[in-house]
């Protein structure tokens, strides 16, 4: 199956972290799954790391490097299909990684309850 990480389970899983569960942990090690992670949560790491909200063991370019997931770029596709959404949720990167989960056919990993309103 192909997964797309959202940003706290990329971070949770990098850090070893206990909220990670372990039915995700399974997904992601499984070698016959794809995991993607998307430019978009990059992007929101960088920023939170930079206004201090967000502090990470390992820079999130060695955490990309280490693991070799896919990386999804943003597409139009993925920004047109926000016009889709009900406003369930309201963080812009949230919006898009759900729009990009759902233009690229991925599900989405995610222990959000407000994400897992739009599937």
């Amino acid at each position: 199956m192909k997964y797309l990480l959202d940003t706290h389970i990329l971070i949770w899983w990098a850090e070893g972290n206990k909220k990670l569960k372990p039915s995700h942990k399974e997904i992601i090690a499984n070698g016959e799954n794809m995991i993607f992670i998307s430019v978009v949560s990059v992007w929101e790491i960088i920023i939170k790391t930079k206004l201090k909200k967000i502090r990470l063991k390992t820079p999130i370019d060695k955490i990309i490097k280490r693991y070799d997931f896919n990386v999804l770029d943003i597409k139009m596709d993925h920004i047109l299909e926000l016009n889709k959404l009900k406003d369930y949720h309201k963080d812009p990167f949230d919006r898009l990684l759900i729009t990009q989960s759902r233009v690229e056919n991925l599900k989405l990993l995610t222990d959000d309850k407000l994400i897992n309103q739009y599937f």
